[in-house]
């Protein structure tokens, strides 16, 4: 069975993630949901906070778990035994960056990349417009799991 691993910082997950969740679960024998470290992002959640809300999104994935980490991502990959990083697309920007990444990350350790494009309901859903919504009193309700909104509405 394959291996493949979801990165990202998941401040907060959202309905967007729980999607490719469920559609990367279905598609591989186990699936890591890694959050890791990304200095050039700003976070509400503590590492402890994101995994604990992670933790609740894959519980109803029996071959889904959660991981962290530091550093590369594709040495992560490596020390796992995953073969594949699992990535969500949203728009024609999304793919620029990501593609590159993906070429550089399958050149420097062989790791492939699968990208899912987002449902088209998710596209327009992103960690950060959900903070600056809720940090300015606006209902993000349908955009997050209620877990996650009631730790966002008890954040703010």
């Amino acid at each position: 069975m394959s291996k493949a691993v979801f990165p990202g910082t998941f401040d907060p997950p959202t309905v967007g993630h729980l999607d490719i969740v469920t559609r990367a679960a279905a598609a591989f024998g186990e699936l890591i949901v890694a959050t890791g470290v990304n200095q050039s992002k700003n976070r509400l959640f503590g590492p402890q906070e994101r995994i604990e809300m992670l933790t609740e999104l894959v519980a109803p994935f029996p071959n889904a778990r959660v991981g962290t980490f530091d550093g590369l991502l594709v040495d992560y990959c490596r020390a796992e035994g995953a073969g594949v990083i699992v990535k969500g697309l949203r728009s024609a920007a999304d793919y620029d960056y990501e593609l590159q990444m993906a070429q550089l990350n399958r050149r420097m350790t062989g790791v492939d990349t699968v990208f899912l494009p987002t449902a088209p309901e998710n596209a327009f859903i992103s960690s950060s417009w959900v903070k600056e919504i809720a940090r300015l009193g606006g209902d993000v309700s349908t955009f997050v799991t209620p877990a996650v909104h009631a730790r966002l509405l008890a954040k703010l």
